[in-house]
């Protein structure tokens, strides 16, 4: 495996730990039902994290379209799977996973011609 997509696939791999690190202490503080309201509450109750928060927003939206665009071009098939991870895990990881099997349909792609 070439050293970018090992790359790729260790960065999938810290956005979802890293990132659920901090989902599992949120939920540890909010006991019961997780709560999609508060998390976004708590999310943008500060200014610095308001400016991250957004800022993943608009990248996720721009990044997930982009994903789907590019997975049709490539004739990569569940390219939806990819911005419903980025929902329910991490954008970090789901973008890192999508560069990661891009890498390799381009290869394949490559090794057609």
């Amino acid at each position: 495996m070439k050293p970018l997509r090992v790359a790729y696939l260790l960065l999938s791999l810290v956005g979802a730990v890293w990132t659920w690190s901090h989902n599992l202490a949120f939920m540890a503080a909010h006991p019961g039902a997780f709560e999609a309201a508060a998390f976004v509450r708590e999310a943008f109750s500060t200014p610095a994290g308001a400016s991250l928060s957004a800022d993943i927003l608009v990248a996720g939206a721009a990044g997930s379209t982009w994903m789907v665009v590019e997975a049709r071009r490539l004739g990569m098939r569940f390219a939806w799977a990819y911005v419903a991870l980025g929902l329910l895990v991490a954008f970090a990881c789901a973008f890192s996973l999508f560069l990661f099997a891009r890498e390799g349909a381009l290869a394949r792609d490559r090794a057609q011609r």
